[in-house]
C-alpha cells in the first residue's frame, strides 16, 4: 500500500500537536472509541474551552476529526495520519541506522591491526 508522504508543514503540525500530553491522551482515547468533546472534557482538570482548543489543534494536524451529530461534535481519530507519521519516523530510523552502520564500518577499519602471529 502506497501512502502519501507528509509535507514539512504537515509534519510540523503533527509533532507540535503531539508534543502535549493531553493531546496525546485525546488521540489515544479516540483511537479506542469516538467520544464527544464533552465526554473528553469530563476526564481533564481543565475547562471545556481548553479541551476544545486541544481538539482544534489535533484537528488542524489531521490527527482527529469532528463530526456533527445533532448538537454534539463527535471526535474520532484519523489513523491514516498516524500511519503516515509512523512511516516518516521509519524513514528517519532507516537513515540513521544506515549512518550508524557506516560509522561502525569506518571505525572498524581504523582499528589497530591484529598482532602478528
Amino acid at each position: 500500500m502506497v501512502v502519501e508522504q507528509l509535507t514539512d508543514a504537515q509534519a510540523d503540525r503533527i509533532f507540535r500537536a503531539l508534543a502535549d500530553a493531553t493531546r496525546r491522551d485525546i488521540v489515544s482515547r479516540t483511537l479506542r472509541a469516538e467520544a464527544t468533546v464533552s465526554e473528553l472534557a469530563a476526564d481533564y482538570d481543565m475547562s471545556f474551552a481548553a479541551v476544545q482548543k486541544h481538539v482544534s489543534v489535533l484537528e488542524a494536524a489531521d490527527l482527529v476529526r469532528k463530526t456533527p451529530r445533532g448538537r454534539e461534535r463527535i471526535v474520532s481519530a484519523a489513523p491514516e495520519t498516524l500511519q503516515r507519521t509512523r512511516e516518516l519516523l521509519g524513514a528517519f530510523e532507516t537513515l540513521w541506522r544506515g549512518r550508524i552502520d557506516r560509522l561502525d564500518d569506518l571505525l572498524g577499519s581504523d582499528a589497530a591491526p591484529p598482532p602478528p602471529k
